[in-house]
């Protein structure tokens, strides 16, 4: 097992078990299941269901029957029968590489990317991950536990020390989006300042043709920091902070609570499903967010 700082392969490998008793509800507005949704139409696919037409839907998918029996027009939606890929895109800053309570946000984040191969294997996705890397490709997509695997061991070597070389949050989601295809699965385990580094408008053209979540790796001490003198270690040196101090406070508040705040508020206006995930929470205690199925699209 781990010991908090370090993650281990057997550590990530256990988690299995936290979602193999969990089924995807993987449903549309009517409760139709099945294979990885998609936004387009040709070989693979096969009819979901029928919707009222909205303003930038194919025309060549009416569905005249239902638009003739109701007097409204309405458009059919299609299900992919081919395998969905879950790509699971990991920030490798150096601020997740610390930890008050448990484990380390690194370790939280190799954990929550263990959860989501495993929820991916089981749903019968493609798996693949990356992390902010001008030279370090990504793990190509595998399918089953041992698609699962080789993410797994991606996370304990990522997460095991910050890596030398860190182009960070934006630079690994221009490779995402080179992988995507539509109807895609894409989960981001990223520090909240990583996000808040990024313009906005990036995460609405994402999740206009993929699902999106977000897991924002936090701390207690970063949520909830102490009143009062705060002790940190640097270079040998001792560093007091005193955060019974309005100014400090108010700039740890900035620093740490703004960035969750901001992106819980915002991400979900433009269609991303995001949580705080702090390193003493249960690892698994995000599943609840792939069960709320995107609506079919036409």
């Amino acid at each position: 097992m781990s010991d908090g700082i370090v993650p281990s392969l057997a550590e990530l490998v256990a988690l299995r078990a936290a979602v193999s008793g969990r089924r995807s509800a993987r449903l549309g507005r009517h409760g139709v299941s099945g294979q990885a949704l998609s936004p387009l139409r040709g070989r693979g696919m096969e009819y979901a269901e029928s919707r009222e037409y909205s303003h930038g839907d194919d025309a060549r998918h009416i569905d005249w029957r239902l638009t003739a029996r109701t007097g409204r027009a309405h458009t059919k939606l299609f299900q992919a029968e081919r395998e969905r890929l879950t790509l699971i895109v990991a920030d490798t800053a150096p601020s997740l590489y610390f930890g008050t309570r448990v484990r380390f946000k690194s370790v939280q984040a190799a954990r929550a990317g263990a959860i989501a191969a495993w929820a991916a294997a089981r749903d019968g996705d493609r798996i693949a991950a990356l992390r902010g890397s001008l030279r370090e490709p990504p793990v190509n997509p595998g399918s089953g536990p041992r698609g699962a695997l080789r993410v797994l061991d991606a996370m304990v070597r990522w997460y095991a020390q910050a890596p030398a070389e860190d182009a960070g949050l934006g630079v690994a989601l221009d490779h995402a989006a080179r992988l995507l295809r539509p109807g895609s699965r894409l989960i981001v385990l990223a520090d909240p300042g990583s996000v808040a580094a990024l313009p906005q408008r990036r995460w609405a053209v994402l999740a206009q043709h993929h699902e999106v979540v977000v897991l924002l790796l936090t701390d207690p001490i970063e949520t909830q920091p102490p009143r009062g003198a705060l002790p940190f270690s640097r270079d040998g040196q001792r560093i007091e902070l005193d955060l019974g101090v309005d100014a400090q406070r108010q700039r740890w508040h900035d620093s740490f609570v703004a960035p969750v705040e901001v992106a819980l508020e915002k991400l979900p206006v433009r269609g991303v499903r995001v949580q705080a995930l702090s390193s003493d929470a249960a690892s698994e205690s995000w599943l609840p967010l792939l069960g709320r199925a995107r609506p079919l699209v036409a």
